[in-house]
């Protein structure tokens, strides 16, 4: 059931009419996608993730992306992977349930709606997996929100 609360679809970050990556998030992650620019060897890409900035590039040139995160993360479980010609980050957030509006600080913020939206599939998620002999993936909210993070005493650490 909980498959069904999954993000729908990925968010893009677009930039002078480029695509610089897309995301998505859950409870407790970010995940970053970044097409990999074809012909170059896969061991020449690097990521360094910081608790509050991440670094993007191949080796011996300017990054491709050099930005603080919106939010903290813990650096000992986020980490990146290659897979086909996609860059995958997971930033484990540091707060679970945190919505966040968007991976990095000042840049490609989700409109407040969409921020809604994310915030209602967050909550539904976080009940989800408090309540796991129930089916939440039909619910609705009507009206604002709360934060998934402090409703109700905070999200139950396992």
């Amino acid at each position: 059931m909980a498959e069904k609360l999954a993000p729908e679809k990925r968010h893009s970050f677009m930039h002078n009419g480029q695509k610089v990556f897309e995301w998505d998030q859950t409870l407790e992650e970010v995940n970053m996608y970044i097409t990999l620019p074809p012909n170059v060897p896969k061991k020449l890409f690097c990521c360094k993730i910081d608790s509050k900035h991440v670094e993007v590039g191949i080796k011996g040139n300017p990054p491709y992306l050099n930005h603080d995160l919106m939010h903290p993360v813990k650096t000992d479980s986020s980490f990146w992977t290659l897979e086909d010609d996609i860059m995958h980050i997971t930033l484990q957030k540091r707060d679970k349930g945190q919505t966040w509006s968007s991976p990095i600080m000042g840049q490609g913020q989700l409109d407040p709606y969409t921020t809604d939206l994310e915030q209602k599939r967050l909550m539904l998620q976080r009940f989800q997996e408090e309540n796991p002999g129930f089916d939440f993936s039909q619910a609705q909210f009507s009206g604002s929100c709360p934060d998934p993070r402090t409703f109700m005493g905070g999200i139950r650490s396992s």
